[in-house]
């Protein structure tokens, strides 16, 4: 299967502007966009979905925390059925204006902090894929976690991610930054030709980790998203046209 370039858009509030999201949507397959908890609000998900829709971007919804202040970068300490109120209830308000842009509902992608979590909780993870499962939709997420695991045992589809402008521990979890910082270019091709020639991202501590993937992720509030998104959709279709 082809591998995809997705992004993080919508994560601007009223008239405060946030993000690379207008010179992204030229480069990118996906948009995953914010639904109003930790970022985005009603006309921010009208604009971009109608942004997207016009790009021929496919739109997945993107569900955070209920905490704008720390920009759903804070764990809180929820509950399933809390998990599962807090994706549904965003996951709903984007898909109406999904259906009156005509678009169709493409997946769902956890954000920040609950990505996070419910790749370590099952439980948190479950609750994920019953909105998913409600919708038909697939969900991107962390292979070999619980992102993964609880999909297969549901029989929801998954994809898995690769971040090219985040560094991963030697676990292979995340490391997320409170504030976006840039990423150099010539890092982010690195790490991209890496994953796809050896099937492997290097941990900030060297280690080599196993890296499967279907979808890489470039942030848009990354200061210098296009740039670098530019480059790795350069060497995902160099990759493409050579296979």
């Amino acid at each position: 299967m082809k591998v995809t370039l997705n992004s993080d858009m919508g994560e601007s509030f009223g008239i405060h502007s946030f993000g690379n999201d207008g010179a992204l949507l030229a480069l990118i397959d996906t948009a995953n966009v914010a639904c109003g908890f930790h970022a985005g609000d009603p006309s921010g998900m009208r604009e971009t979905v109608a942004a997207a829709a016009a790009a021929g971007v496919s739109v997945g919804a993107h569900p955070g925390l209920p905490d704008p202040v720390g920009f759903g970068r804070r764990e809180m300490k929820l509950y399933p059925d809390e998990v599962r109120d807090i994706v549904q209830y965003q996951v709903g308000a984007l898909k109406g204006f999904l259906d009156s842009a005509g678009v169709p509902l493409d997946h769902i992608k956890p954000h920040g902090s609950l990505y996070g979590m419910v790749a370590r909780d099952e439980a948190l993870m479950d609750a994920v894929c019953d909105v998913a499962a409600t919708y038909g939709v697939p969900v991107f997420g962390m292979a070999g976690t619980a992102h993964e695991r609880v999909c297969q045992a549901r029989g929801i589809p998954f994809l898995a991610e690769f971040y090219v402008d985040l560094e991963y521990t030697a676990e292979g979890g995340l490391i997320i930054a409170r504030r976006p910082h840039a990423t150099p270019v010539e890092r982010a091709v690195e790490r991209m030709t890496i994953a796809l020639e050896e099937g492997v991202a290097i941990a900030v501590t060297g280690e080599r980790i196993p890296m499967r993937f279907d979808t890489v992720c470039v942030h848009s509030d990354t200061p210098n998203a296009v740039e670098v998104a530019s480059a790795i959709r350069n060497v995902i279709d160099s990759t493409d046209s050579s296979s």
